[in-house]
Order: structure tokens, then sequence, then C-alpha cells
């Protein structure tokens, strides 16, 4: 069964090939905007999918700066007293609501809408258009947190009004939560915000035309504001200035003394519907969701193939990859027939393949073929498992994809 495996891995790793406007391998990871106190604004502007077509959004950014999807990742400290100051310049009111966080107050009210029998009573405090609003809340519970606009929510939220919000336990930066059990790798965590886009509607809002959100259609599937094959760039990368945030989850092999702690995920999901995101390869530990660890007292953590996200939730998963089989060409080889380089086809004559199936080793490839592959690493795609959310406008492969890149022990050289 091994062997079968062995052959099946193989065959997906060379079939699987890239672009060459990815020739360096990029560099993702989570990029914090440090707190406790913010100072955001609203911003308007246009995002870029692959397949050339650009769609007018809403975001929030830090005050001065310019439009980016999604919004800023906010991270603060377990006990942190949080203030964020929101400047309003879209042409109607917003406002931030965090789900999971008590306390919220605007301007010093409560902020939090209030539930009166079955009759909403309030709803959070709105900046109008032009003003300032001040949120503050206690950071009373580490975990992962959305924000997003509370007001109006099915039209501004769609339009791109949300982030990422990390709250990090009180002198342990390097767990998810307060116990050990939580630990991770702190140069390997991630965050995976998942949403989408109709443009239908953001064309409406652009034009200042109506849009009935009940015929919600999304044509764009986004992690971290970006589709496949842009979310595999780099963070920052100069082709997309205005989403800056990349998705690639770039580990190493397990090892009891260079690398004894796994890599972390921060799953969020922000859209209208729930989307069950698959890691190729690899099963992850749920150890927290919405914000509630799982493994704090009795240990109810899981592992699962599959991290079903659904709108409005949390996920924290860790990640490790442990080399079982230990294939090495000299001492211990695959024990399959390898196949031949002359029966194997690269589309566009372009792969991220090295010419080998070992860890950490590259090897020839035909003459005219171009690999991306720098020191023998492997890759493994990650995306949604509702395939019609791989594509971009409907045309696959795109989408609510990534990719994970496992490195040999030590790194590339």
């Amino acid at each position: 069964m091994r062997a079968l495996k062995a052959a099946a891995a193989v065959a997906l790793l060379v079939a699987f090939t890239a672009s060459p406007a990815y020739a360096q391998p990029p560099e993702s990871g989570l990029a914090c905007t440090t707190g406790p106190s913010f100072d955001l604004a609203t911003a308007d502007g246009y995002a870029g999918f692959p397949d050339g077509n650009t769609v007018f959004m809403w975001s929030y950014t830090v005050d001065g700066g310019a439009f980016q999807l999604p919004g800023p990742v906010l991270c603060v400290t377990e006990g942190d007293t949080v203030t964020i100051s929101l400047r309003n310049t879209l042409p109607e009111p917003v406002s931030i609501l965090i789900p999971g966080i008590t306390g919220l107050t605007a301007d010093g009210s409560p902020a939090e809408p209030q539930l009166s029998g079955a009759t909403l009573t309030s709803l959070v405090q709105a900046a109008p258009t032009g003003g300032t609003v001040t949120y503050q809340f206690a950071a009373t519970t580490p975990g992962t947190y959305l924000y997003a606009s509370g007001t109006d929510p099915a039209k501004q939220v769609q339009m791109g009004l949300y982030g990422t919000l990390v709250v990090r336990p009180a002198g342990h930066p390097d767990r998810a939560y307060g116990t050990a059990a939580s630990r991770f790798n702190p140069a390997a965590e991630y965050v995976a915000l998942l949403s989408e886009v109709d443009p239908d509607l953001h064309a409406a809002v652009e034009n200042a035309k109506p849009y009935d959100v009940t015929k919600l259609h999304p044509r764009y599937w986004l992690i971290n504001g970006r589709s496949f094959p842009d979310t595999i760039a780099p963070n920052d990368a100069g082709w997309l200035p205005n989403q800056p945030y990349g998705a690639l989850v770039h580990i190493q092999p397990k090892d009891p003394v260079t690398n004894p702690h796994p890599a972390l995920v921060r799953y969020l999901n922000v859209g209208d519907r729930t989307h069950p995101f698959h890691p190729h390869g690899n099963h992850g530990r749920v150890i927290g969701r919405d914000a509630h660890a799982l493994v704090s007292g009795a240990d109810q953590s899981f592992e699962n193939f599959l991290a079903d996200i659904g709108p409005g939730q949390s996920w924290d998963v860790t990640y490790d990859w442990t080399d079982v089989e230990q294939w090495k060409p000299a001492t211990n080889p695959i024990p399959v027939p390898l196949p031949q380089q002359q029966n194997l086809v690269y589309k566009d004559d372009a792969t991220w393949y090295g010419g080998s199936p070992y860890l950490g080793v590259t090897d020839s490839l035909p003459v005219g073929v171009t690999s991306y592959n720098q020191c023998g690493e492997y890759y493994q795609m990650w995306h949604s498992h509702a395939l019609n959310e791989a594509a971009n406008y409907e045309a696959g492969f795109g989408g609510m994809m990534t990719l994970e890149r496992i490195d040999p022990p030590g790194g590339c050289s």
C-alpha cells in the first residue's frame, strides 16, 4: 500500500505545474500590525484577480495608508486594553464589530448589539461619513477573531470591510492559547482568511445602483484577499499593491531537536457559506475554534483532514510534516519503478517538481522544461473541497487554493 501511495505522490508532484510568473519560491506568513492602539480608516480601491479582472472594493486600512484587502492583521496581547479609532471616508456609515469580544464600547458607550426578547434593540455604533468613532475593549481571552462592519453587513462585509484580530496569551507568544499543548513554531504562523466576491454587487455599489443581496452569486473565492495563483505570491508582492498578504504555508519536517513544534494556521471565514478547506497530504490538529481552546483542561483537540469552516467561524489548526518513510536514493530507495523522463509531460514546459522524488534532491529534467524548485522541496495543494470555489470566474484552477511548501531539514541553502 505504501508503494502505491508513493507512486501516486510522485505522479501528483510531477503533474502539478505553475506559471513562470512565480520563478522564485514565495514566502508568506502572519504579518502583524501591533497594538494595543490602532488608528484605522476606511478606503475604497480595486482588487486584482489572476484572470485580469479588477473589482471595486471597500476596506479598512491603517489611517493615512492606501486601500488594502483585507484589513490589517491586528495583533494584541492578553490583558491589553485595545483601542481602535475608525475614521470613515465612505459614503455611508460603517462600524467595527468583533464577534466573541465582550465589553466592546464605542466612544465610551456600550457598543454590542442588545436583544430584548427576540428583538434587536440596538446596533453597534457606526462612524458617519467623514466622522470618527473609537472602540475599546479588554483583550481577556487569547485566540483568533474576525473583525468586520456591523452596519449593513450583508453589503459592507461583501464589499471588503473585514480583517483578522489575534490575541496572544500573556508571556507566551509561541502559544495559541495559555496551555503548553497549544505551542507552535512562531516562524511558521499563518492566517487563512476565507471570503468570496460577487462582482455584480460590487459594480452596483461602484455605480450607485441598487442590488438584491438575496441574489448573491460569488465568482471569486479568496484567501487573504487573493485568488490562486496569487495566493502563493509573497507578502507585499509588487504586482499586488492592494492585496498585501500571501497564503503559502512553508514548513520543514518535524524533528525532536531542530523543529519540535508544529506550524499554526489561523483559519477564518467571513463569507456567507461554509468552506470545506482541505490540505492535501496532511491531517491537521484542531486546537481551538471561535477563540475557545480545545487543549485547556481535558484535551478535546482532534485530527481532521478537512477544516470545515462555517460562516463567521475561526479555527486554530496545527500541522506537522513527518518524513515517515525516510526515503534516500542510496540507503532507502522508493520501492517502485519511477516514470522515465521521456514519459512525463509538463504543461507549458514549467513545473515545481525538482526532477527527483526524494526530499532535498534535485535531478535533470527534459530539455526545455523549466523547474521552479529550489532545492528538492515538496509542494502540496491546499484548497476548498467545494470545487466550484477552486476557480476564478468559474474557470479553473484558481480561487480558494494555495500550496504547502515542505523544505528539507534545515531549509534550503
